[in-house]
């Protein structure tokens, strides 16, 4: 008699370890009764090299012995083809074809196959998908010609690989049998051991155990045996009420780089999204979502049939095209405006598409969330945001799971993360906030196996103790969400920014891909602007679709394992080369508006025009060729002669240039007058702002800001002394900066060489040469004479491991919170360690600047392409190179170019003029020398100005689908804010619109001005159309 004939529960069955009899008994059904016949199908033909299904046959095959021959090396494309004959025994059956893999040199994502029966791409093969149904019903001596698409990347595995293959037919009993016992069986494992729900499901599984006659000779019996257990399983397991509902969102993350380079990803696309459809042929429930717009496009072009298969599918509502983003980008680093692009191109593909309006920005994976998010993400007309990855933080675990995440501005959207990786020990505990409802995301390359497809047949049916599964749209599981929290005053909010604990070093790694992101977007930035400019004050023709390939590219390499520096050197490779085609392609179409717009202002004789792209009127310095005739006056607009500087073959000047405009400087014929040179030599400096002290390695010893009459530092020591810190995480090395950073350090103050390289009426230039091992670090600082900045202009030869280099700027005010600027505004962050939420943040993100300020003075630290920095104990140091090893031995040992900037103020920062200065140091001025010009334009002109100082007019382009011009403006101060934006054009009309340039409403204009009042940190958009 089995042990759980008795009519009572005994807490100590365990004892019996039936769970591990059941366990092994499911093993021998799958090894001894799932294959009833097989067969090898013999050897191959070969061909090497990365070609198109059409293309298969235009070169030489060799043959390829299954036993004795190997294919795989670094980055391995190559062909596999044979023929496949049914034998007589497989007839009426389904055949499938199997790659038998070779435990040793499989991984998870290597190699990976796509194979081709009979012409017909049918389905990807991996780890996780080894065999293909090739017919449902076979016919004796049927044949099938097999091409395989083979992909390899020796980096993951030591040997070459083996290609072998056989068909086989399995028992649909035997599988049904095995699925009906193994499920119930993990779920009861879930369970501890002495729970009645455990005891239930082992003794049931157990008595369905007995039942089977595993061993019998005759098939029959023993498939009569396993229909008997299967019954007595539907019965006594299946069909129970679960406690909630779980909602399986089949789904592959698939990123667009990182252990492999974008051409790959195109071909992986193309494998997981066949395996998907296929699955979907067999699975008639299986419903499958796929966020990221540039995989779609990948598809379109590469595989137009598998396109139009996945068309077909979102037509019937079984695959979701959902995420709202051109890729899963990274939110930290991204710009403003870009993060706007990414959900403009995206929702714009995915409507023109395939007809769908998305709602879920989809993001994972990505390393923190930004405070401005909400904002966008709504007024994208977004309503719901999914992410995992915050349950890996590291000391702080995120209270809720289902909650409304507010931003800076106030902006709330309702949110979901998964906080599991899949199993619990105990499941529950994933439910508690989650108001029975749980998104289950399948990050398996391919998408769901056909175990998951298994497991959830029957769980849907439902198992005791066990969430009922429902297969979902992501959209009908948020829909749902939003029903079951609509009105509840309970639900969780979520205010600022979605620190991760983790990956901090993401901030740093791969310098020079984060130049290119920074300058990319600040230079289509001013693109768009003057191209729109052009086009509003005269003939020029708009480079729409130019633009728009363009910021493709922007936003493809701001996928969350590009921009952050985690990927291989291959993909930085491609990543560089895309990056230079932009930059290429920018200056181009910058110089095309300049020059149209030059053409047609009134110039007398030879001048220079010089271009502000920014919303506020600017007083900058202004750098361009030096004129070749020695002697010479420069005029402002007003006939006044203004200092210059040549230095470097480079003319310098301060120019002050209206919004979003242009001024004319006359190059007139006489020797300038003789202007007072800044007060300087190799001890300091002293100019109408500032009073320099160096010691004697040119470190800053001292900066007195004369307004305040503050010392920025005080008595905390040297300003900007660089130190370098031993940067050796004990994971991730790519990806984190651990808290141990400052264990040990070593300051780099010595000089081996300094000068006073020149000096001038507009500024002198101070040349510091340091050494750090083998690296050497060359800092150049510019002192104006009439600018309330300084420039450090750093040329870094890196050749160092293991290193995170920071500069540090101790600053005498009395503060526990600094400002950080982040995309559409700032964001405040303690400065102490009172918390474990405040600990976590030794490492944290800006964009253009941070901030360190009392009530009476502050100190900003200001930078051109820099993410990473600590601000702690009075002390602001951002994080100028890390030298991580992991995935790129070589990563960041190379030449360096980036700037710093030091901005002491009085009062706060938003009494200061730092934002505007943060712009002035990121967007240059533009200067065109010309000597003809036309009668149209005047020569001092501004598109559009804003009246409130703390009102940001960001962005300036040409409407999508009209000849409107789009204007984004945002408040940066956290003020509420009445405002007029002046047009310097005629205004035929004028409507606000959100992100996405649409529903429109009519907005409040007197002539050619638009009134308007904006909310703390609002971000506003408006289409306005211009007399030509």
């Amino acid at each position: 008699m089995s042990h759980f004939d008795v009519k009572f529960l005994d807490k100590n069955s365990e004892r019996y370890m039936l769970s591990k009899r059941i366990m092994q008994f499911c093993s021998d059904i799958k090894s001894e009764r799932f294959i009833t016949q097989s067969e090898g199908t013999g050897d191959f033909l070969y061909r090497d090299g990365q070609y198109t299904f059409a293309q298969r046959n235009e070169g030489e095959w060799t043959p390829f012995d299954c036993d004795r021959d190997y294919w795989g090396y670094r980055e391995c494309y190559c062909w596999f083809k044979q023929t496949v004959k049914v034998p007589a025994q497989f007839a009426g059956q389904a055949v499938y074809y199997k790659i038998i893999p070779y435990l040793s040199e499989w991984r998870t994502t290597n190699p990976q196959l796509i194979i081709y029966v009979n012409g017909k791409m049918i389905q990807g093969m991996d780890s996780n998908h080894q065999d293909v149904i090739i017919t449902n019903n076979a016919k004796a001596g049927e044949e099938f010609e097999i091409y395989i698409n083979a992909h390899a990347d020796a980096r993951e595995f030591k040997s070459e690989l083996k290609m072998k293959a056989q068909i086989f037919t399995v028992d649909p009993i035997a599988v049904k049998l095995y699925f009906d016992l193994i499920t119930p069986l993990e779920v009861a494992n879930l369970y501890s051991g002495d729970s009645n729900e455990r005891v239930n499901l082992v003794k049931a599984l157990n008595t369905a155990v007995n039942m089977v006659d595993l061993d019998a000779i005759d098939v029959e019996d023993f498939r009569n045996s396993a229909k008997n257990a299967c019954d007595y399983l539907e019965k006594e397991v299946y069909g129970k009420k679960g406690e909630a509902t779980a909602y399986c969102v089949g789904h592959t993350h698939i990123d667009v780089a990182w252990l492999w380079r974008l051409r790959q990803t195109r071909d992986k696309t193309g494998r997981s999204f066949a395996t998907v459809l296929k699955y979907m042929e067999e699975y008639p429930n299986y419903i499958f979502m796929s966020p990221q717009a540039q995989l779609y496009d990948f598809v379109k072009h590469d595989y137009p049939e598998l396109y139009e298969g996945i068309k077909q599918r979102i037509k019937e509502g079984r695959w979701e095209a959902e995420g709202s983003m051109w890729v899963e980008a990274d939110t930290n680093v991204a710009s403003g405006e870009a993060l706007v692009r990414q959900f403009l191109v995206g929702k714009r593909f995915f409507r023109n598409e395939f007809g769908v309006d998305n709602k879920i920005m989809w993001l994972p994976d990505v390393f923190g969330y930004s405070a401005a998010l909400p904002q966008i993400i709504k007024k994208s007309g977004i309503d719901y945001f999914m992410t995992t990855k915050i349950s890996w933080n590291e000391y702080n675990r995120l209270p809720f799971d289902t909650f409304r995440w507010q931003g800076i501005d106030g902006t709330k959207v309702l949110s979901h993360f998964s906080p599991g990786g899949g199993k619990s020990d105990d499941y529950r505990e994933s439910f508690q906030t989650t108001y029975n409802v749980y998104l289950s995301p399948r990050q398996i390359i391919g998408g769901p196996t056909r175990e998951m497809l298994e497991h959830d047949k029957r769980m849907a049916k439902g198992i005791e103790g066990c969430p009922v599964t429902v297969q979902s749209t992501a959209r009908n599981f948020f829909e749902q969400l939003q029903k079951d929290v609509s009105g509840n005053r309970f639900l969780p909010i979520w205010v600022g920014e979605l620190y991760l604990e983790f990956h901090r070093g993401t901030l740093t790694s791969e310098a020079r891909n984060k130049k290119y992101n920074r300058k990319s977007e600040c230079l289509y930035h001013d693109v768009e602007t003057l191209s729109a400019i052009a086009g509003a004050v005269g003939k020029f023709n708009y480079p729409h679709e130019r633009l728009l390939e363009n910021w493709k590219l922007i936003l493809l390499n701001q996928f969350h394992d590009i921009l952050p520096g985690s990927s291989i050197p291959e993909v930085y490779k491609d990543s560089a080369l895309q990056y230079e085609e932009v930059l290429k392609n920018g200056r181009q179409m910058l110089s095309g508006a300049i020059n149209a717009i030059v053409s047609a202002i009134k110039l007398s004789g030879n001048s220079f025009v010089v271009f502000n792209t920014l919303g506020f009127e600017r007083k900058d310095i202004a750098c361009t060729d030096a004129p070749k005739n020695k002697d010479f006056k420069l005029l402002n607009g007003k006939g006044e002669e203004i200092p210059y500087q040549i230095y470097d073959g480079k003319i310098f000047f301060i120019a002050a240039v209206p919004a979003k405009g242009w001024s004319v400087y006359t190059i007139a014929e006489g020797s300038t007058a003789p202007f007072a040179k800044v007060e300087a030599d190799i001890e300091g400096a002293r100019t109408d702002a500032f009073l320099v002290d160096f010691d004697e390695n040119l470190n800053i010893e001292k900066l007195l800001h004369k307004d305040s009459g503050r010392s920025v530092s005080g008595e905390k020591g040297l300003l900007g002394k660089l130190i370098a810190f031993e940067d050796r995480p004990h994971n991730h090395d790519a990806w984190d900066i651990k808290c141990y950073f400052e264990e040990k350090s070593r300051d780099i103050t010595q000089a081996d060489e300094k000068e006073l390289v020149t000096n001038g009426p507009v500024m002198a230039v101070y040349k510091a040469v340091r050494s750090f091992r083998k690296s050497k670090i060359t800092q150049y600082i510019y002192i104006y004479k009439a600018l309330p900045r300084i420039d450090i202009k750093y040329v870094v030869d890196w050749k160092d491991s293991h290193i995170a280099l920071k500069a540090d700027y101790p600053v005498d005010v009395n503060a526990n919170r600094a400002t950080f600027d982040i995309q559409f505004g700032n964001l405040e962050r303690s400065t102490t360690r009172n918390t474990s939420w405040d600990f976590a943040q030794f490492e944290v993100s800006m964009h253009k600047w941070a901030d360190l300020s009392d009530r009476s003075f502050g100190f900003a630290v200001i930078n051109d392409c820099k993410y990473g920095v600590d601000v702690k104990d009075g002390h602001i140091r951002p994080t100028l190179l890390r030298s991580p090893v992991g995935h790129h031995p070589l990563q960041d040992k190379h030449l360096h170019e980036f700037t710093f900037s030091l901005y002491p103020h009085e009062g706060g920062p938003d009494e200061s003029n730092l934002s505007d200065e943060g712009y002035n140091v990121n967007f240059p001025l533009y200067v065109k020398q010309a000597d003809k010009g036309g009668n149209e334009l005047e020569g001092r002109y501004s598109f559009i100005n804003a009246s409130a100082s703390n009102i940001v007019i960001e962005t300036i382009k040409v409407a999508e689908d009209s000849d409107s011009i789009i204007v984004r403006a945002f408040e940066t101060w956290n003020k509420k804010t009445p405002c007029s934006l002046t047009i310097g054009a005629t205004v035929v009309s004028a409507s606000e619109c959100n992100l996405m340039e649409e529903n429109d409403v009519p907005a409040v204009r007197e002539g050619n001005q638009i009134l308007t009042t904006f909310k703390p940190y609002e971000i506003k958009t408006f289409k306005i159309k211009i007399k030509k």
